[in-house]
């Protein structure tokens, strides 16, 4: 019958085991912390954005790191077999803006109650509160694993499907990839990624919660542009977040590590330069006795209008018209071009999810087995494969733990 273990209670280890126990196999699951899906429970603010409704070029466009490693996975279990696999299991689910698909009552919990009601059905054998702290290795073959209390579990295959090391209250600590170099793979360099940007002007401490829709990024080292975006940010106490800058992040967090680099919000990209500057004449004739600072409240949200004075260095006591062209042009140029300095990331415990990982070179992408060790596999984000927001890096889990439990 063929004895195997997943190691660890994700996403990417849980329809692992469902696809392995599908195909007649015996299945035992460990899972160090109290209960499973312990990250999948606070992913997409609780509502859990199962995946992103697009085709699987769509999905590998929106990988960051290693998309083409990814192509198998993405090929043989895409977002649409996603789709059907959870309302096969009764979760009915729906979709928003920007294809992103969530469950239809919005609660993550639906989608790991049918994932544990699936691996109970099939007879997989679910062990909590029980951490792995060894594979079994004898002559490049894996035969089972060592729990932490010394105990030793044979098995055909062993998958490891343990994270990486962001959000470490949800058990997150690398563990499993540490047993990864202990037999023999290499560990790229990990780095936060879809993590909030640290900004050297203080001025983002002042507004902070205020959220800021419809503006654009650009983020550039030095002349080279390296992101440019449009959607949603938040101003927070050491700089900006939201969906925008958590997936500019992504992009430059190995920059940053060379380098401060430069963001520049564009808060009115709808509007051409010449049409803003038509726009901020018509507020200021309808406004021309008022000062400065009490013209600007169609403009801009009542928060931002000191900092962006501040910055504008026009005299906020200043009569709307006694505004030279300049003081005007400048100020609408401002609007399109607010300068800001990146000067570092939040650290694991503010990032989503890991950049970096088991080293893909070392994994066959057509089966997620190692390539190094007989019968270990991987699955999910303890592999170096990152993407953006919006549902694709737990399509990445379902893809590569679907590949890794029908490869079992």
């Amino acid at each position: 019958m063929g004895q195997i273990i997943v190691v660890g209670g994700g996403p990417a280890g849980m329809i692992a085991a469902i696809y392995a126990a599908k195909a007649g196999k015996r299945v035992s699951l460990y899972e160090k912390n109290e209960k499973l899906g312990k990250k999948l429970f606070i992913t997409g603010k609780g509502r859990c954005n199962v995946t992103n409704d697009c085709d699987p070029e769509e999905l590998l466009a929106n990988v960051i790191s290693n998309p083409k490693f990814l192509y198998s996975a993405f090929y043989d279990f895409d977002a649409q077999k996603c789709k059907a696999f959870f309302e096969d299991l009764g979760v009915r689910l729906k979709t928003e803006r920007g294809n992103r698909v969530f469950p239809l009552s919005d609660h993550s919990s639906d989608i790991i109650r049918a994932l544990e009601y699936e691996m109970r059905r099939l007879g997989v054998e679910v062990h909590l509160n029980t951490p792995v702290k060894e594979l079994i290795v004898d002559e490049l073959v894996c035969k089972g694993v060592v729990l932490a209390d010394g105990k030793r579990v044979s098995a055909d295959r062993v998958l490891l499907a343990t994270g990486g090391v962001s959000y470490p209250l949800t058990g997150a600590d690398g563990s499993g990839l540490k047993m990864a170099e202990r037999v023999g793979h290499k560990v790229t360099e990990l780095y936060p990624a879809l993590v909030p940007l640290r900004t050297e002007e203080t001025w983002c401490h002042e507004l902070m919660g205020l959220s800021l829709r419809n503006v654009s990024a650009k983020i550039k080292n030095g002349k080279k542009t390296l992101y440019e975006g449009f959607g949603e940010m938040l101003f927070t106490h050491f700089g900006v977040s939201g969906p925008l800058i958590l997936s500019a992040s992504s992009k430059i967090v190995k920059q940053l590590q060379k380098s401060k680099l430069t963001l520049t919000l564009d808060l009115k990209p709808a509007l051409t330069q010449e049409q803003l500057d038509k726009r901020i004449l018509r507020d200021f004739e309808q406004a021309h006795n008022k000062q400065f600072k009490n013209a600007l409240s169609d403009l801009l949200p009542s928060r931002l209008i000191p900092v962006m004075i501040e910055l504008s260095g026009i005299s906020p006591e200043k009569k709307v018209n006694e505004l030279t062209k300049a003081e005007r042009l400048s100020f609408g140029t401002l609007l399109k071009q607010v300068p800001l300095t990146i000067c570092g990331t939040g650290d694991f415990k503010e990032a989503i999810i890991t950049q970096g990982g088991i080293y893909v070179k070392e994994i066959n992408p057509s089966t997620m087995e190692s390539k190094k060790i007989q019968g270990l596999y991987f699955a999910g984000e303890c592999i170096d494969v990152d993407a953006l927001t919006g549902g694709f890096n737990l399509q990445i889990a379902w893809s590569t733990g679907y590949l890794a439990g029908i490869s079992m």
